[in-house]
């Protein structure tokens, strides 16, 4: 990244920030900061539990604290401790809370409409465009990708939405049973690694790497969940596998999939993989490809 970009962003951030009026201690004109505001609105109808908050805001423990001692010495929200779990705390919104939160939205919406209101309609279009974009492109640039132990509770719930979603995709449905699948042996260190991508604490990806011993790396159960699929969390995936391969020494990557996958088929092929004769017996794969890596895990075609 060059530092004319650095400073586009860092213009658009000021700009935003004043537009919008965080930068008053009253926000939207109520007696509490954006803070407290935008936190009341997040713990919404049904309650959250602290670390849902926590994840998705991206607040330290110390701070959301204070703002939730802040919201229920007001009464606009009680926290309870879950039954099973006393740990675990649920805020959930008070009937004063609820007032206060439908104010905050009556009050967002004509924010919104003042934003809007000067321009003329194709100004109009092009601002919720662009607004539109950037949010997508915010969002993933919050997604982690993180290597966990394939018995790890998001990467079973992750491999059990993709088997689900293959058994209603595949014209024969999908039985694992029936499928090469790895065992979990095979995708822990040293013999392969799996990833778990996350959208504010909540599991939204996999994508897992064997690494047999002198056999070419191979990709497996690589999968993205339907709300998260305009993230380009699928390209984020093979880079990262490449990058994994290379460094463990690997120069050749493989992997095989359904033809019923077509968007997955077409991401292959748009990063250089290349179609190859069959190299397993997969009876869910109608398409074989290999991928030939450098040290900077590029394709070398």
């Amino acid at each position: 990244m060059g530092a004319e970009q650095i400073n586009t962003v860092r213009r658009f951030n000021r700009t935003v920030s004043a537009r919008v009026g965080v930068l008053h201690d009253h926000f939207l004109g109520r007696d509490r900061p954006v803070g407290e505001a935008r936190l009341l609105w997040e713990v919404g109808e049904d309650g959250q539990t602290v670390r849902q908050l926590r994840e998705r805001l991206g607040l330290d423990s110390g701070y959301i604290s204070r703002l939730l001692r802040s919201l229920e010495s007001d009464g606009l929200v009680t926290m309870e401790p879950q039954p099973g779990d006393k740990r675990v705390r649920t805020v959930l919104l008070t009937d004063a809370g609820r007032t206060e939160r439908a104010v905050l939205d009556r009050r967002s919406d004509e924010l919104a409409g003042s934003l809007l209101a000067p321009l003329n309609t194709a100004q109009r279009a092009r601002l919720v465009t662009a607004m539109a974009e950037v949010d997508r492109l915010l969002t993933a640039a919050t997604v982690t990708v993180e290597a966990v132990d394939p018995r790890h509770p998001d990467a079973e719930h992750c491999l059990r939405s993709y088997f689900t979603e293959l058994q209603e995709r595949f014209e024969t449905g999908f039985d694992p049973a029936l499928s090469l699948l790895p065992d979990a042996g095979e995708l822990r260190p040293p013999r392969g690694l799996f990833l778990v991508a996350r959208l504010h604490g909540e599991p939204i990806g996999c994508a897992g790497l064997k690494l047999p011993p002198g056999a070419p790396a191979e990709i497996k159960r690589m999968w993205v969940a339907p709300h998260a699929r305009r993230l380009g969390l699928g390209r984020r995936f093979l880079t990262e596998l490449e990058e994994r391969a290379v460094g463990h020494g690997r120069d050749l990557l493989r992997l095989d999939t359904n033809e019923a996958l077509a968007a997955a088929v077409g991401l292959y092929r748009s990063c250089g993989f290349e179609e190859v004769p069959a190299f397993n017996d997969e009876p869910y794969a109608h398409h074989w490809f290999e991928k030939r890596l450098n040290r900077a895990g590029e394709w070398q075609g």
